[in-house]
């Protein structure tokens, strides 16, 4: 449900997309659905792109929300920064009952990616419900679960609900655009205080369908890879293009680009990812699956771990994986090129550091005139969530209550989000279960974004209960 590029596409991506069929139509909705909707609505139709939205007005509005259930001003803190004055976000505070029990943090992002309306079917910031799905920027990633965790904050303040732990909301700005203001980063390192919690949920879980309206499993995202950045460029002298020489920096970024395409870090494994291969391997009745449980019980066992990582998306919850995804090069049609170079993008395991695998890619190079240089923003190293059973126990309940026979999946996301920097400062943070998408990532990113409108409803129940269950406990 929560932007699966962090969280389920590591499943769903594997499968062959389908043809997306409606799902069974909701019910009447409820008056508090109805309440939902509409400030699901507003957050969504408030543009919040970096290049003409504003995450301070969509986190204003969201204030709004909570002021009108009845939190005051001394629960609620508004930021910003005047360099980036529309790039703000929201902090609330539901107080608990217990002096002793932690807080717990409910986590979230503003800022939508970029949408063109001349390339969208339907205007990308009006919110259209058509064949049982909600369609619009944000829709799905993540402006569906931003919404529900105001409205449960809204419904918790209105029915007088008074927690054990005491409940933090964090809805910032910055995830979706390397070098932006980033208000987690700002919150993490600014104002530790105020957002310190025993744990925090976040996007990057959900349930994933076959594409015809069926709920294959649901996923619980427990850590991630670290994103970076690096810069592979080589130098030349250049010269006419009628005099050729052999070393030309195209050819040599070229030759480069091979090394790093063919180059495999080796393997690794966190505790969530052996616990993914297990989970998932026995649920597969092929070849795969049985050499996903074998590397699960044995993660020396070679020819298992080759095996497992044919499969593009195990591969990447084994190792480090680096790609090229942008090139430049050369300054005029009849010269050698004084100049080459490319961005090559990497998805960093856990533990691993940037420096270190910028050595890894220098050394696969092995070339002196190919130089590898690190792109700012720099990010930390990923810090692994532990597999806790507090955690997963209250999930894995309400996942077999609410889809009898589903499995619940732990994962760890092969891509980056904010949630690194809640790690650093000692904040666990898990990617919750309860909606679902279907195999084609439902235009997360890109065109024509949706989520399923009983995705939506459904999984606000769900949430509902499980905040509940985690405010609850010890």
């Amino acid at each position: 449900m929560y932007r699966f590029v962090c969280g389920a596409i590591c499943l769903a991506v594997a499968m062959q997309s389908a043809s997306i069929a409606q799902e069974a139509p909701m019910p009447p909705l409820r008056a508090d659905q109805v309440t939902f909707l509409a400030l699901y609505r507003e957050l969504v139709e408030t543009n919040t792109t970096l290049s003409s939205g504003s995450c301070t007005l969509a986190a204003e509005r969201m204030a709004k929300h909570l002021k009108t259930a009845g939190y005051v001003d001394a629960d609620i803190l508004l930021f910003s920064v005047p360099e980036h004055p529309k790039e703000g976000g929201l902090v609330a505070v539901l107080q608990g009952r217990s002096s002793t029990a932690k807080p717990m943090l409910l986590l979230g992002h503003l800022d939508v990616v970029e949408a063109k309306r001349e390339d969208w079917t339907r205007d990308p910031f009006t919110l259209i419900e058509e064949n049982g799905y909600f369609y619009a920027r944000g829709a799905m990633d993540m402006k569906s679960l931003d919404a529900i965790w105001v409205d449960t904050l809204t419904r918790f303040k209105q029915r007088g609900y008074r927690p054990k732990r005491t409940i933090k909301l964090a809805l910032t700005c910055g995830e979706e655009t390397a070098g932006a203001f980033d208000g987690a980063q700002w919150l993490a390192q600014n104002r530790p205080a105020l957002i310190a919690a025993e744990f925090a949920i976040n996007e990057g879980g959900g349930g994933l369908t076959d594409g015809h309206g069926k709920l294959l499993q649901q996923t619980i995202k427990v850590g991630e890879k670290a994103g970076q950045n690096y810069r592979l460029e080589t130098l030349n002298e250049g010269g006419h293009s009628s005099i050729p020489i052999r070393d030309n920096a195209i050819y040599e970024l070229a030759d480069a680009l091979v090394k790093v395409r063919d180059y495999q870090f080796p393997a690794k494994f966190t505790p969530t990812t052996r616990a993914y291969f297990a989970k998932a391997g026995a649920a597969r009745a092929d070849d795969m699956g049985r050499a996903m449980m074998a590397l699960a019980q044995d993660p020396s066992d070679s020819a298992a771990a080759a095996a497992v990582s044919k499969d593009r998306i195990n591969n990447g919850l084994m190792r480090t994986t680096c790609v090229a995804t942008l090139l430049d090069g050369g300054h005029a049609s009849n010269a050698l090129p004084q100049r080459a170079g490319a961005n090559v993008n990497c998805r960093i395991f856990p533990g691993e550091t940037v420096e270190s695998t910028r050595a890894a890619l220098e050394t696969a190079i092995g070339d002196p005139h190919a130089k590898v240089t690190v792109v700012p923003p720099v990010d930390p190293v990923a810090t692994p969530s532990p597999l806790d059973p507090r955690i997963i126990g209250p999930a894995d309940k309400l996942v077999a209550k609410y889809f009898p026979g589903v499995p619940l999946i732990p994962v760890m996301a092969t891509g980056a989000s904010d949630a690194i920097f809640f790690g650093l400062i000692g904040i666990p943070v898990y990617g919750v279960p309860g909606g679902w998408g279907d195999p084609d990532n439902n235009g997360v990113h890109g065109l024509n974004e949706r989520i399923s409108v009983r995705s939506l409803f459904v999984g606000r129940d769900f949430l509902d209960d499980l905040v509940k269950a985690y405010a609850e406990s010890d």
